[in-house]
């Protein structure tokens, strides 16, 4: 399994897919209207929770676990762990809540990721397998029809062969040792990965474990957000054969491969697990031909005779250790030996070296790269001969490391003989931005660098865009420093004219006014001996989950994306104040961002406005918030709301709206303001507005 070197051949079986789907479903409904659904029950592979995990599946802190085992002399025992951190068997926790009335049912991808996890190989070792259990059921279900019912011992003996003729069939005959890894420990993960295929699809199913892992292991992976990958497969343009070097999960190779003739697709990363999660993942997506390897493509490239049409690539930065010393004399650095120092440069050079006469690379790069001295002869070099093409600068925020705004270089692979390009493309979105990595418009940054790019690949050069986006002769840039920010190269967009400063001023003004007339009174006290409603009972959102009056939508991970509706109350699951918001008929219908989490409140049960004022209570978010060493999480499920008559919600409602409209009238004062100082710096330091 750890040494993944796979090359697919594969043609979909739509119809067989879901001709299996059906008959699944059809067994399901037959057996449900027969008899009752039987319970799960624990075995010698049944997937073990931690007490932190019962706690989420009931929708109550860790300290009503711990007094559920002191107080109940039948409640499960420890079946693993240590001492200090028991472990559970899931089929008799499930039980026991079910019979205590604190579990309705566990839903499906919550058990399925329960299983994962509990696995004694480790989640992402049972990804793998779940991954290629999921080829089964997606390439030959009707040979899964036949496995699933066997014992797990049968089906641990029997599975091996079905599984290897599907590796072989799509990876060919060095397809990973995975089919003779497979265990009796297996078969509840596999079972229930093929009943969430089922319900969601093979590809779906795989990808919500896999961003549920890479959710809950935020710090081990260095993800590709879709926007930027989007982007980067876009610039580079249709290709019949894509290299990522650095493939990680496989997020650019997936982006380079939309619906349509499938290409081949080549990865390589230095992590044997996330060579075969990309392997796996990009079989599940669709037919590409797809060979992936694990090893260092700078020290050990395993595909040195590849000539790709393009090469996507975010590479690791500021890496020291890349192999300077011992690449010394590799015939990759055309453009000259990397320093020490300049790792991203070493990856420019390797990705050039793969591409065919005229293929196209796009680089996801610091912006320090563009700048540094020791990489000055680099680059100057790329410019002289044509081989850079293009610096797009994007907006803070838009991929990690976050606090710095990254920069896209778009190189060609130069022809014999062909005349060096004589001017760079220069793109700054940095005015597309906005405060927040989930805030960035892509459709509107997307618009704009691909308007710029499809201009200057088609003529040579562009029209000029104050602010923006602009040809600049490479002679221009070939001085001491050859400093490739696009700030520095780009005029300053318009000054904001007499006009838009005094509208801007005239706005804030009215916007003051707002803000003075939506000021909260003064707050009222209690009467002596009244009794505040909100203190007498309160319930759970998971408890709310349960009842059906409320629920809950995670982006992300999902099969498919989640639309908002008017009324939906939308919270970021980071941060250390839950900052809800009511969605109105303006913002319904957008898709909900990666970090956030949607509640949809049944309007006849649940005020949302009521709903959200909640959820800002202090007290509530320190009670349902988990901390990791620089962040705060919150669980919502453990988020508490009162248990008030629908007209008494109403009335808190409406005091959580105005607060709202104050609150929003407060920021767009700022940002007024903001904007009319920094519209008369600029205007008394360029003279379109004097001193006096």
């Amino acid at each position: 399994m750890v040494h993944m070197k796979l090359w697919i051949h594969s043609v979909s079986c739509p119809s067989r897919v879901n001709e299996y789907y059906r008959r699944h479903n059809e067994r399901v409904t037959t057996d449900q209207g027969s008899q009752p659904v039987p319970e799960h029950t624990a075995g010698p592979h049944s997937a073990e929770v931690t007490a932190a995990e019962i706690a989420r599946l009931a929708g109550v802190g860790r300290a009503a676990v711990s007094n559920w085992r002191r107080r109940h002399a039948d409640f499960p025992k420890p079946v693993g762990g240590t001492e200090t951190s028991p472990s559970f068997a899931l089929p008799e926790i499930e039980r026991w809540l079910r019979t205590q009335g604190k579990l309705a049912e566990v839903p499906l991808r919550e058990r399925v990721w329960q299983q994962l996890t509990a696995h004694p190989a480790g989640a992402v070792a049972a990804l793998v397998h779940a991954g290629t259990a999921l080829l089964v059921v997606r390439d030959r279900p009707t040979d899964w029809l036949e496995l699933a019912p066997l014992s797990d011992d049968a089906l641990a003996g029997r599975l091996p062969a079905v599984l290897g003729q599907v590796l072989t069939a799509r990876f060919g005959p060095a397809h990973p040792p995975a089919a003779d890894a497979t265990t009796a420990a297996d078969a509840p993960l596999l079972r229930a990965a093929a009943e969430l295929a089922a319900e969601l699809g093979a590809r779906q199913a795989f990808e919500f474990l896999l961003g549920r892992h890479l959710d809950a292991n935020p710090r081990q992976y260095t993800l590709t957000p879709a926007g930027p990958a989007a982007l980067m497969a876009a610039l580079a343009g249709p290709a019949r054969t894509v290299l990522d070097p650095a493939c990680g999960t496989g997020t650019l190779l997936r982006a380079a491969a939309p619906p349509g003739p499938a290409p081949a697709l080549h990865g390589q990363d230095s992590s044997p697990e996330l060579a075969a999660l990309t392997a796996l993942r990009l079989a599940l997506h669709g037919d590409a031909a797809v060979r992936t390897a694990c090893g260092d493509s700078l020290r050990a490239d395993a595909f040195p005779a590849l000539t790709a049409d393009a090469v996507l690539c975010h590479p690791p930065f500021n890496e020291r250790n890349w192999g300077h010393d011992e690449l010394a004399y590799d015939p990759r650095w055309e453009y000259g030996l990397p320093a020490r120092t300049e790792s991203e440069l070493a990856w420019v050079q390797h990705a050039l070296a793969r591409l065919r006469d005229g293929g196209t690379a796009v680089l996801l790069m610091p912006p320090a790269a563009a700048a540094r001295r020791s990489g000055r002869r680099i680059r100057a070099d790329l410019l002289r001969r044509g081989a850079l093409r293009a610096v797009i600068a994007l907006p803070a925020g838009a991929a990690p490391p976050y606090g710095i705004p990254l920069h896209l270089w778009v190189l060609r692979r130069p022809a014999p003989a062909a005349p060096a390009a004589p001017e760079l493309l220069l793109v700054d979105t940095a005015g597309l931005g906005a405060d927040g990595r989930d805030k960035t418009s892509w459709t509107t940054l997307h618009e704009t660098v691909l308007a710029a790019w499809t201009a200057f690949d088609r003529t040579g050069t562009a029209a000029e865009d104050p602010g923006t986006s602009r040809a600049v002769p490479v002679i221009d840039l070939l001085d001491d420093d050859v400093d490739l920010t696009p700030a520095r190269h780009l005029p300053p967009p318009a000054a904001t004219g007499l006009a838009e400063l005094a509208e801007v001023r005239d706005r804030l003004d009215r916007t003051l006014d707002l803000a003075a007339r939506l000021a909260p009174p003064a707050a009222v006290p209690a009467a002596p001996g009244e009794t505040d409603p909100v203190r007498r009972t309160a319930t759970t959102l998971g408890e709310l989950a349960r009842a059906g009056a409320l629920v809950l939508a995670t982006a992300g991970s999902a099969a498919e994306p989640v639309h908002t509706r008017a009324g939906d109350v939308v919270v970021p699951l980071t941060g250390a104040t839950a900052m809800a918001r009511v969605v109105d008929e303006a913002a319904a219908g957008e898709v909900l961002a990666r970090g956030l989490q949607l509640l949809r409140p049944d309007p006849a049960a649940i005020d949302p406005w009521f709903l959200a004022g909640f959820l800002r209570g202090t007290a509530n978010n320190r009670q349902a918030s988990s901390y990791a060493s620089t962040a705060s999480r919150l669980d919502v499920r453990r988020l508490q709301l009162p248990r008030l008559p629908l007209a008494d919600q109403q009335r808190y409602g409406e005091r959580f709206r105005a607060l709202a409209a104050f609150e929003d009238a407060l920021r767009l004062a700022g940002r007024l303001g903001d904007q009319l100082v920094q519209g008369l710096y600029d205007g008394l330091t360029d003279g379109t507005v004097t001193a006096g």
